[in-house]
């Protein structure tokens, strides 16, 4: 009787063991692939205590939730011969734990090497100035490239994005000088287009004086007031130079209004006859006369002579 006891009791022992053996339980964020003799079942365990047979049945617990894993540096020479670095992060989970167990050995170190040749691949692909500015293409592109294997293993990219670009020394000391060189281009075309507007206002403002003289009256006087209003002893009186061009025009007219010399003629001077001279020497010196350009007259013979 008390064999039969003993055996009872030891049964018992062994019977609870095995059932508590059996039990396993299975958190919220993960899924249960159970493995009988071997053979994989189709529906996962759902999150709770589960009862797996004592001895028939293997439980593998696959994590659902994302994870986010850094894709180690890579170098590459972009489409443009430029040796850059880059680095990037993937986010990533399970969506089918039984093809996530199954089909690969190791899921998360194969979409390791996946996102590593994946981004050299986009490395050559791409030019330096869309790593730097245009990343969103390439992030989509990556995404692209390593959804097409991971579909296959049950794993479901959320996001992968580019995280650094760390670029050699004499290429950052270029793109310092192109930067530089650019805002020096571009402060110039400001001060242009500045001094074009200023210019026009100006224009317009001279027009606006000339049309109401008062208002350069006025805009005189205010210069003055804000000259003054500095603490020194020096007071800087504008001259206006409407007045300078009066002068000007007075002596211009001035200069006209006096008669000038013909050109190669020389003034008239009288000369009175000598008294000493009568009126034979008057005559004679009369018919001596000869007009300009003319031959020189014959002598005409005194009458007075032949009588005598």
């Amino acid at each position: 009787m008390e064999v039969v006891v003993v055996l009872v009791v030891i049964a018992a022992v062994v019977g609870l063991i095995s059932l508590v053996s059996g039990v396993r339980v299975v958190k919220q964020y993960e899924r249960g692939v159970v493995y009988r003799f071997g053979r994989v079942s189709a529906l996962p365990k759902e999150p709770g205590p589960r009862l797996l047979v004592p001895f028939m049945d293997r439980m593998t617990k696959v994590n659902m939730q994302v994870v986010t894993m850094p894709v180690p540096s890579q170098e590459g020479i972009t489409r443009d011969n430029v040796s850059v670095r880059v680095d990037a992060v993937l986010y990533f989970r399970v969506v089918d734990p039984v093809r996530a167990t199954v089909d690969v050995q190791n899921y998360q170190f194969a979409m390791l090497q996946v996102a590593q040749t994946s981004l050299r691949s986009i490395i050559g692909k791409s030019d330096l100035d869309d790593l730097l500015s245009g990343r969103e293409k390439l992030h989509e592109g990556l995404e692209l490239m390593l959804s097409t294997p991971a579909t296959g293993w049950g794993v479901h990219i959320d996001r992968v994005e580019i995280k650094d670009v760390a670029l050699p020394e004499s290429m950052k000391r270029s793109m310092a000088r192109q930067a530089e060189a650019d805002r020096e281009r571009r402060a110039r075309i400001i001060t242009a287009d500045g001094e074009l507007q200023a210019s026009h206002k100006l224009s317009e403002a001279a027009r606006t004086m000339d049309a109401n003289p008062a208002a350069l009256q006025l805009r005189m006087l205010q210069t003055v007031v804000e000259v003054a209003a500095e603490k020194n002893s020096t007071l800087v009186l504008p001259f206006p130079v409407e007045l300078l061009r009066f002068f000007d025009r007075a002596s211009q007219g001035a200069a006209a209004a006096a008669p000038a010399p013909e050109a190669g003629r020389e003034p008239a001077v009288e000369h009175e006859p000598a008294a000493a001279e009568g009126p034979a020497e008057v005559e004679q010196a009369a018919g001596r006369t000869e007009l300009p350009g003319a031959a020189s007259p014959l002598p005409i013979p005194d009458p007075r002579a032949s009588e005598e």
